[in-house]
């Protein structure tokens, strides 16, 4: 379902214990590039996991220069092992060259690639949008926040991840 169709703040929680929340530890890696975007996706992911009881102190922001960045990022914290998800934020807006399919893929299929190991859930929170309006709606406009969306998959996969 496109984002036009569909709210990306509009998400569900049902079976999060917020009890249990309070302890889990996440990183949230946040890419400077089109940081206007990036650093709306980031506050609506930073405020809808704290309103869902994450402590504040557990969660740990990173920040790197551009969306590539972010695949090393997750796989340098993945090897440490501290933390029970890891969220990565980032927008690529499409320009007039090829350069937008060619850091797309390669974010998708890097996160991709570290998330299939099962060791610790990687959450894919980047807008890959054909305009800087169409960002804009997607962080915090028209179509809601996607790091809202992000935060809540993030709860949802560290809950499957401690009861499976």
């Amino acid at each position: 379902m496109s984002s036009k169709d569909k709210n990306l703040s509009d998400v569900s929680t049902d079976g999060i214990s917020e009890k249990k929340l309070r302890k889990y530890r996440i990183a949230l890696i946040k890419s400077n590039w089109n940081d206007d975007i990036t650093g709306a996706l980031e506050r609506g992911c930073r405020d809808y996991l704290t309103q869902y009881g994450a402590n504040e102190k557990q969660i740990k922001s990173f920040h790197v220069p551009g969306s590539f960045e972010l695949v090393y990022a997750a796989a340098h914290l993945l090897e440490e092992k501290s933390f029970d998800a890891i969220i990565c934020i980032g927008c690529i807006i499409k320009g007039d060259t090829p350069h937008f399919d060619y850091i797309s893929q390669a974010v998708s299929i890097g996160l991709a690639q570290l998330n299939a190991k099962g060791q610790t859930p990687i959450i894919f929170g980047i807008l890959t949008t054909d305009d800087k309006q169409q960002a804009l709606d997607r962080a915090g406009g028209k179509y809601g926040n996607k790091g809202v969306e992000a935060a809540a998959t993030a709860l949802q996969m560290i809950q499957f991840a401690h009861n499976s």
